[in-house]
């Protein structure tokens, strides 16, 4: 009988991980038992993934305040910082930057607008435009912000992020100065010593930032890479990654999270005798068309995986073969047509027509993303997802 499902994605629950935990352990046996509950097969090429979350809070991998702001002060010598481009977020950035204050006497927050990076807005587009504001070029103070546009609100949190902001700086006994702009250089009249707290962008950032003679340019990658005063830490991306986990402590991004995907795909071999694929993933990599926010406000969306999973899709578009190669056909025979091709379709298909139209994204872009929205952020306690099919297409 002809298969009928194609792709599944299912959440797994797990205990709740603590410190110390074997997560690949936990992984395993989360999966097996789901399967022999629901029941479902496991299959060849399935692929199980696991929220970064749950690997870093297994690893312990924590910094305080304190920690951070004594990794400020020892970077950027008690000088006036620069914050540069941070996320509008109390859950990403609120935490750190109360780290950044104690570690400080004075900050100037460079602010982007209308939006941040990965799309929280502080005003919307249409209100800049009818005030006759340029976001490329315009830098405005603080006073000009609020003489222009007021005292607005984020529209899903509440939040006056500028004033929230402020106050959480000068909460920590620090100075600060608001700037809202869209280049980084515009910090320099302000301040010399940089801290760029873009995600995506921080290389350019950076380059600009010392090609325009700041004196010193580090990034929130480059802050909590090594541990201070007994700290978790990410040599790789530092504070990038990281969650607020209490009112004065963030979980970092995992690290060295190889070994995890490794022992996890061993694990289900020997269990099961199945060759599955197996990742970490954070946030995933979409967009909201009404709330404008770009989701990823993590440095990568998987920071390790199995290698099956390196590469992006090879697929024809089965519209594009039925309304053209086989625009003559139909029923059976189109349906034995367009199976024939893609039977024997190119190794790579990229630049043909009949690609045009499918995703040319990473697998593990595409499969975070899958798995961030079947998981969740809230109270679904499925850390694990489980996506059956991937790999199928319309002949299998």
């Amino acid at each position: 009988m002809e298969r009928l499902v194609g792709t599944v994605s299912r959440g797994i629950r797990a205990p709740i991980i603590r410190e110390g935990d074997d997560i690949a352990h936990i992984v395993v046996d989360s999966v097996v038992a789901a399967a022999q509950q629901t029941p479902f097969e496991l299959y060849d090429k399935d692929v199980i993934a696991v929220t970064e979350a749950v690997v870093a809070r297994a690893q312990g991998n924590y910094a305080t305040v304190e920690q951070i702001a004594a990794d400020v002060k020892a970077k950027f010598g008690g000088h006036t910082v620069g914050v540069v481009f941070p996320i509008l977020s109390r859950n990403r950035f609120a935490i750190c930057l109360r780290g950044i204050a104690m570690g400080a006497k004075k900050i100037v927050l460079m602010l982007s607008y209308p939006s941040d990076e990965v799309g929280n807005h502080l005003i919307d587009m249409d209100l800049v435009d009818e005030k006759g504001v340029d976001p490329y070029r315009d830098v405005l103070s603080e006073a000009r912000y609020r003489e222009l546009f007021g005292y607005t609100k984020h529209v899903f949190t509440g939040v006056d992020y500028i004033e929230y902001y402020k106050e959480l700086i000068t909460g920590c006994g620090c100075e600060v100065e608001v700037v809202l702009a869209n280049d980084c250089r515009a910090i320099l009249p302000y301040a010399k010593h940089v801290l760029c707290c873009d995600i995506h962008t921080r290389e350019r950032s950076k380059r600009l930032l010392k090609k325009a003679g700041a004196e010193l340019v580090l990034g929130l990658d480059e802050l909590m890479t090594a541990s201070v005063n007994g700290s978790g830490y990410n040599e790789r991306y530092g504070l990038l990654g990281s969650n607020k986990a209490t009112e004065d402590k963030v979980k970092l991004f995992p690290r060295n999270c190889q070994p995890v995907v490794e022992r996890i795909q061993k694990g289900v071999q020997a269990k099961t005798g199945k060759h599955v694929e197996v990742m970490v993933y954070g946030d995933g990599a979409f967009k909201d068309p009404v709330g404008k926010i770009w989701e990823l406000a993590d440095p990568v969306v998987s920071p390790a995986y199995t290698s099956g999973l390196e590469g992006q899709p090879n697929e024809v578009k089965l519209k594009y073969l039925a309304d053209n190669d086989f625009a003559d056909l139909s029923g059976d025979a189109l349906k034995e047509a367009i199976s024939d091709y893609i039977r024997h379709k190119d190794s790579d298909l990229t630049g043909q027509m009949v690609s045009q139209g499918t995703t040319p994204r990473r697998l593990t872009d595409l499969i975070g993303s899958l798995c961030d929205l079947t998981s969740g952020s809230g109270d679904k306690g499925t850390p694990i997802v489980l996506v059956q099919g991937y790999f199928d297409n319309y002949t299998k």
